[in-house]
């Protein structure tokens, strides 16, 4: 870890010195992605959001930091807390709350919801309610792009809580051993479900990659400007080399596992470190006055609330709707 506490260190000293304007819109993205968040709380409280939400408060400076690096091209997967990736891939706020409310006109046509939206238009390939899944699927798409040619690549997401999950120890084998261009990202909040990781696994990300030969940093996915600069760094690499890399960022999950988690089995002493405030604090030390990025804010949360209302009025899907697209046509035959 002392490479990866060099790395993070670097990055931290090159990112105050990053232009302001750069951070207003890595600033803006977190916003988008809290005040959307904030919402589908309110939503699934008051019943309007059918299922399960889990909800990514606290590192969305994980998902902003790497997907500013990312191209149209570029293909993800997610994981269960995967709102904060699909909005910083480019689902737009219209079809992401229209899927998650299960309106008709959502992204998926209502039949995704919270852990399963996508939108393959912007190569999010979706969320997954299985630990681990989107790994597995992530790692075909990184196939696909080096079968295809040109320089794409495949990302995956997943939690610490994913580590003791075969599918991610096979993943990074076949990636290293068929040398895919896939970049595998742990967001390591502490947390596997309600269990510390600590208590589930017996290694490390960075001994794991290692033992599969495969480029690993690590580094504080609280600051988004670093996680921006590595992740642009590791991106660069894994586009033109080709082969597999692993990114580990040390998050913080502010909320519950699930809404309505009464967090019973938290001890945590220290008070949760925001990715927002982090971002804010450094937009003050540079001089960007309180009231532009009040301003900024004021107007993301009304765009946020026009999206909510827009969704309220979008069509339910029908009963004959819900069978569309599940088995194929039968042609007639002479």
């Amino acid at each position: 870890m002392a490479e990866a506490r060099g790395a993070a260190a670097r990055g931290a000293a090159h990112g105050r010195n990053a232009r302001a304007p750069e951070l207003i819109e890595l600033y803006r993205r977190m916003v988008t992605i809290r005040e959307a968040e904030k919402s589908c709380g309110a939503l699934f409280a008051a019943g309007e959001i059918p299922g399960f939400i889990h909800l990514s408060d606290g590192q969305e400076g994980v998902s902003v930091g790497v997907m500013a690096s990312l191209r149209a091209d570029d293909t993800i997967a997610s994981t269960h807390r995967g709102h904060g990736h699909a909005l910083a891939k480019g689902l737009g706020l219209d079809g992401f709350f229209r899927e998650l409310m299960g309106k008709a006109d959502g992204a998926c046509k209502g039949r995704g919801g919270s852990m399963h939206v996508a939108d393959l238009s912007v190569g999010m390939l979706g969320a997954n309610g299985i630990v681990g899944g989107g790994v597995a699927i992530a790692l075909g798409s990184g196939l696909a792009q080096k079968l295809r040619g040109g320089d794409g690549l495949a990302i995956c997401f997943f939690g610490d809580g994913a580590l003791a999950e075969g599918i991610v120890h096979e993943s990074l084998n076949i990636a290293q051993l068929k040398q895919i261009p896939i970049l595998f990202v742990c967001e390591n909040n502490g947390w596997s479900e309600f269990s510390p990781t600590s208590t589930q696994v017996t290694f490390t990300l960075e001994k794991l990659a290692a033992a599969y030969g495969i480029p690993y940093v690590g580094a504080d996915g609280s600051d988004v400007e670093t996680v921006a600069e590595l992740a642009a760094d590791v991106v660069d690499r894994v586009r033109r080399d080709r082969g597999p890399a692993v990114l580990e960022f040390a998050t913080t999950r502010i909320r519950g596992h699930y809404e309505g988690d009464a967090q019973r089995y938290r001890q945590d002493k220290a008070p949760p470190v925001d990715p927002l405030l982090v971002a804010r604090a450094r937009l003050d030390e540079r001089g960007v006055p309180a009231a532009e990025v009040e301003a900024i804010e004021a107007d993301i949360r009304a765009e946020v609330q026009r999206a909510v209302e827009a969704a309220r009025l979008s069509p339910d899907p029908t009963l004959e709707s819900a069978a569309e697209e599940v088995y194929a046509p039968v042609e007639a035959t002479a």
